[in-house]
């Protein structure tokens, strides 16, 4: 079934872990045989051949560059202009892909029909994957006038965090209410017709940045803090906002937020009982909150600076996404539903949005 995954960092990938995504999973892990500089080297699950395996024919896909204050444990650059540059490079990534034939950038429903009339096609040639430019994290935004630069380079969905202190707006593992940056990046992001991202906002900036936001929010990959009692996810109060705001949330897979009690470094997905199943019941919670299966999907992040050791024991590859569907239809999910999940509630957002 054709499938959408609303979060893969594909640039990232490729530019900094110095991964060829035209190759197979098992090439790219070949690859990495004996290396240990990054601990997921030789897990690797995302490749361009595995997601048209599974018939993943669109995602959505990030450029990601944090800024980091002196004194910071976290991994960034030391200016935004660096971070800039930084993001700059991975869009000439995913251009460079275009210009190979394996991906194809999506910006408006007249690309996005195009697209999906092309992925519904009988032909048996490779097809382009699709992927919508998202930006994780809005560090890389040197000033505000940077935003329409960057939505002139296709960018249509904006996270103003990530993890810890940001420029515009605090994000996981810490917190501090929305400022005068973070506004003035939502009203340039509304007028431009961009999409929020809530995923990784902070309790702190979360509400204020949907009372300042008039456009459209989906959280492209987050869980529930009721299965997960952490920051990095949603609590209900949080979901239900979302669910009347209409936004879809995508079902990430990174282990720790699947499964409470995770201790990163440390766990196992076998020993934790970490399985596919477990996102299923991450949806089966919002849609009991939403009262229907119009607000899932799948956001997986995938091989977001962890691979096989930090993923559900039960998936080898991306391409093990393509059980989701029998998975759903036997905890009692209709086709109607499941079809929705796998890419009828991004597909319907998508057209809300840029109709």
């Amino acid at each position: 079934m054709f499938t959408i995954d609303a979060h893969l960092d594909l640039s990232m990938n490729a530019l900094e872990w110095n991964r060829d995504l035209t190759l197979s999973v098992a090439e790219i892990n070949q690859r990495e045989k004996g290396l240990n500089d990054k601990p997921d080297r030789g897990n690797a699950t995302v490749s361009l051949p595995a997601l048209r395996e599974a018939e993943i024919g669109l995602v959505v896909a990030t450029q990601i560059a944090r800024y980091v204050e002196p004194g910071s444990p976290l991994p960034g650059w030391n200016s935004p202009a660096q971070a800039w540059a930084q993001t700059q490079g991975q869009l000439a990534y995913y251009k460079v892909m275009e210009e190979l034939g394996e991906m194809t950038q999506i910006t408006d429903i007249k690309s996005l029909e195009s697209h999906l009339a092309l992925w519904a096609s009988e032909s048996g040639a490779k097809k382009p994957i699709g992927y919508i430019l998202s930006l994780e994290g809005a560090d890389s935004i040197v000033d505000v006038s940077f935003v329409e630069k960057s939505y002139e380079g296709g960018l249509r969905a904006l996270g103003p965090a990530h993890y810890g202190p940001g420029r515009y707006a605090y994000g996981t593992d810490a917190s501090a209410p929305l400022g005068r940056a973070g506004k003035e990046l939502l009203k340039e992001m509304e007028r431009l017709n961009i999409i929020l991202d809530a995923t990784h906002l902070c309790d702190d900036c979360f509400w204020p940045a949907l009372d300042h936001f008039n456009g459209h929010v989906w959280a492209s990959h987050n869980n529930c803090r009721a299965l997960v009692n952490h920051n990095r996810q949603f609590s209900d109060e949080q979901l239900k906002a979302l669910i009347e705001r209409d936004a879809v949330i995508g079902g990430a897979l990174d282990a720790w937020m699947m499964v409470p009690g995770w201790i990163k470094g440390k766990s196992l997905p076998k020993e934790m009982n970490c399985n596919l199943e477990i996102i299923l019941d991450h949806m089966d919670h919002i849609c009991q909150l939403a009262g229907n299966a119009d607000h899932i999907g799948i956001g997986s992040d995938l091989d977001g600076a962890y691979g096989r050791e930090q993923s559900p024991y039960d998936l080898e590859t991306i391409a093990d996404l393509s059980r989701i569907p029998g998975m759903l239809a036997g905890r009692g999910y209709t086709e109607e539903d499941i079809t929705k999940v796998m890419h009828g509630n991004w597909i319907r957002f998508l057209k809300k949005a840029w109709s």
